[in-house]
């Protein structure tokens, strides 16, 4: 009886721990359960979505604005300032904070009447800027990127007198070109973030751009800005300054006439020009046309390319893109006979022709097969008369007595094969027959510069090795790297690649690339009081009949400092001009040298004739007798004309002081009264030197010769002169003519 209940509270605690034991693994469970859920979604919140929570939560706590570097300058070699960094300002709004003072009873502007207003001020379009004010979640959305500060100042003003918070304005920097389109193609520019796309400003890009700084501000519950205390300043460092070997008067003088002569020859496919220093490959002018503005590079200027994107022949991405090329380095063409000089250099330094050398031109010589004719029948000549007159068949007998692997040998050893290494981005490759598949017809043609593409960038280099003493030079725009704080961290080591040809080889290179320009297809670009040599080039272009017509020359002839390339693309034939390089190309070049030499401080000597005819101060004669006057003028080398019957000179035109040309007519007033009236320019393009000079002086004024200094051959004639036909100018005004022999051919 007594051990029933016991029984029974034992069934008892039996089921309670029974109980307790699956309760306990229930709880257990469902711990291990709560557990993992909450481990996986700590993983998610802290490891997967780590970056973006942290992002939320420093966009409600912070506003960060970057503070952009000034990006480095570029010079020019006389320290003009070709590239600069203006300050300017970016515009923003906090699309966040401007939701939130919309919800403020207080606040009495709307976000059409803020969105209008900021469209009139920055014009860009209202639609783009309530767009982004949609963006509730975000604080930083740009408006307006480097905006100037005029526009900048109303943008404040605004929002001064209207109390609006949440649109910002930071300090940043705007690319600005001070010279324009000058050395466009050299230069390059950047893009809507700063960075370089094209030029100098893509390749040195990392020496240029700097580095980004950063103001981190801490904001309170309500978005409002704290003290500064809570605001971080990470600084920003300003890119590395560039020093270029351009020099801005000649890079001028270069495109100037560059323009000219495309515009006058109407040169389809635009020309080039390069200066070159032959004794260190630094390049003081490099242009081509068309060219465009730095500061609106995405507009097309050039007349022809506007009217193609006119007439929908072509888009204007393409005709951007073509604007922008670097004829110089970008394009390749046919040297033509330019390229003689690196024949006459190969052979002459091996030997297998001499100054002594004589060659009989019939007009034409067969090569495998093939007739290749000259560009006349020039019969018996000495080495010098081969290169004055262009002599194809001559040319192909050296560069055969070469034979095909020497030749080509010299063309690889020239730097010819891959391209010049200039620090400049986009240099294309030439384009050369392999050495495998390398013919004797090949090397004919190549002789004479035919059949092959090479850059002029590359022709040129090769082209100064032959007359500096035969050292290969790398050619290069920019001489140093600086810091911001103006220590030196790059400059360009001009030694020499290597030398190709020997000082002795150079040198009779040079006697006969003179003899061209004083007696050979290259007389056109002759330049008063300086010895200058070179080489003409006309080459074809296929079966289309279109040419490029090149002149290359360098000078002093016996002591090169400067070599010039002017190269023409596909001049129209209606011109009057026959299109060669003698007749188009060569004065061009006479045109530039003769601004570009006397600026470098390379002096002129005069023969004693030239020298009568040299610019000259014109003496002060008024309150002389005419006696004295007349004599005084004749001894400075002047003719005159009196005006008058009176005994003292009581006026002159021009007056005293004026640099006028050696040997021109001075006008004197012996008590007649000088007229004021402006004198009507003559048409002088055409006629003969004496002609012109005739013309000049009956219509009051004075002639200045350039280009052909011989004026005995009757082909040589006026071809441009700086004041146009039927221009008022004063009596006494100075005209420029520019003189050329029409009869020169190649």
């Amino acid at each position: 009886m007594d051990n029933k209940p016991n029984r029974k509270s034992e069934n008892i605690r039996r089921a309670n721990r029974v109980i307790q034991r699956r309760t306990f693994v229930v709880m257990l469970v469902m711990g291990l359960v709560l557990f993992a859920l909450v481990a996986v979604k700590l993983f998610q919140l802290q490891i997967l979505r780590h970056e973006e929570l942290q992002k939320l939560a420093l966009d409600q706590q912070t506003r960060s604005t970057e503070v952009t570097a000034s990006r480095g300058t570029i010079y020019d070699a006389s320290g003009d300032i070709l590239a600069v960094s203006a300050t300017a300002e970016t515009v923003f709004l906090s699309p966040l904070e401007l939701a939130e003072e919309l919800e403020k009873e207080e606040t009495t502007w709307t976000k059409e009447f803020l969105a209008s207003n900021l469209a009139r001020i920055l014009d860009i379009s209202q639609e783009s800027i309530l767009q982004k004010m949609e963006r509730t979640y975000s604080q930083y959305e740009v408006l307006k990127l480097r905006a100037d500060e005029d526009v900048a100042n109303e943008v404040r003003t605004f929002l001064n007198e209207n109390d609006i918070r949440g649109v910002y304005l930071v300090t940043d920097a705007k690319r600005y070109y001070p010279y324009g389109s000058l050395a466009s193609h050299i230069i390059g520019f950047v893009g809507d973030d700063n960075t370089g796309l094209y030029g100098l400003e893509a390749r040195y890009e990392d020496q240029l751009e700097g580095h980004t700084g950063l103001v981190v501000t801490a904001q309170d519950v309500a978005g409002n800005d704290m003290l500064y205390a809570y605001e971080q300043y990470y600084d920003a460092k300003d890119g590395d300054d560039l020093v270029l070997t351009i020099d801005t008067t000649v890079q001028y003088y270069l495109e100037k006439n560059l323009e000219e002569i495309v515009n006058k020859y109407d040169a389809d496919l635009g020309a080039t020009a390069i200066v070159l220093n032959v004794n260190t490959g630094a390049v003081l002018g490099m242009a081509s046309y068309p060219n465009y503005d730095l500061n609106d590079f995405g507009t097309v200027q050039d007349q022809k390319l506007q009217q193609a994107i006119a007439d929908g022949t072509a888009s204007l991405g393409d005709m951007q893109l073509r604007q922008w090329r670097n004829k110089a380095l970008n394009d390749t063409y046919e040297p033509g006979s330019t390229f003689k000089i690196i024949t006459l250099a190969a052979a002459l330094e091996e030997g297998v022709i001499t100054m002594d050398t004589t060659y009989d031109c019939s007009g034409s010589i067969t090569v495998s097969g093939q007739v290749i004719h000259c560009t006349g029948t020039h019969r018996h000549q000495t080495l010098q008369q081969t290169a004055a007159n262009s002599c194809n068949p001559a040319f192909i007998t050296y560069g055969l007595a070469l034979g095909q692997e020497k030749f080509y040998d010299y063309m690889d050893a020239f730097g010819l094969m891959g391209g010049s290494g200039i620090d400049l981005d986009g240099e294309a490759t030439g384009i050369f027959i392999a050495e495998e598949d390398f013919t004797q017809l090949d090397l004919a043609c190549y002789a004479f510069g035919q059949n092959f593409n090479v850059t002029p960038i590359a022709l040129i280099a090769a082209q100064a090795a032959c007359v500096n003493g035969g050292y290969l030079y790398q050619p290069y725009v920019v001489q140093q790297v600086l810091d911001d704080d103006g220590s030196v961290l790059y400059q360009h080591d001009s030694t020499p690649v290597r030398q190709v040809i020997s000082e002795e080889t150079s040198a009779k290179v040079r006697q006969c690339l003179e003899y061209v320009v004083s007696d050979g297809t290259g007389r056109n670009g002759q330049v008063t009081g300086y010895r200058i040599g070179g080489k003409t080039g006309t080459a074809d272009k296929g079966k289309t009949g279109d040419v490029v017509v090149s002149f290359v020359c360098f000078a002093p002839a016996d002591d090169p400092e400067i070599m010039l390339l002017v190269a023409l693309d596909t001049p129209a034939e209606d011109t009057g001009t026959y299109p060669s390089g003698g007749a188009m190309a060569a004065p061009a070049a006479s045109a530039i040298m003769s601004e570009i030499l006397p600026y470098l401080g390379i002096m002129p000597s005069y023969s004693a004739e030239e020298l009568l005819g040299a610019d000259t101060t014109l003496p002060n004669v008024v309150g002389k007798s005419v006696a004295e006057a007349t004599a005084l003028l004749k001894d400075r080398g002047f003719s005159y004309k009196i005006v008058g019957d009176g005994d003292t000179v009581t006026d002159q035109t021009p007056t005293g002081g004026t640099v006028i040309p050696g040997r021109s007519t001075v006008v004197l007033y012996a008590g007649a009264e000088k007229s004021d009236a402006a004198c009507t320019v003559p048409s002088l393009v055409g006629k003969t030197p004496a002609e012109a000079n005739v013309a000049a002086t009956n219509a009051g004024l004075l002639i200045r010769f350039t280009g052909t200094t011989s004026s005995s051959s009757g082909t040589v004639c006026v071809l441009s002169q700086s004041e146009q036909a039927g221009t008022k100018v004063p009596a006494g005004t100075v005209i420029t003519v520019q003189l050329g022999d029409t009869a020169v051919a190649d």
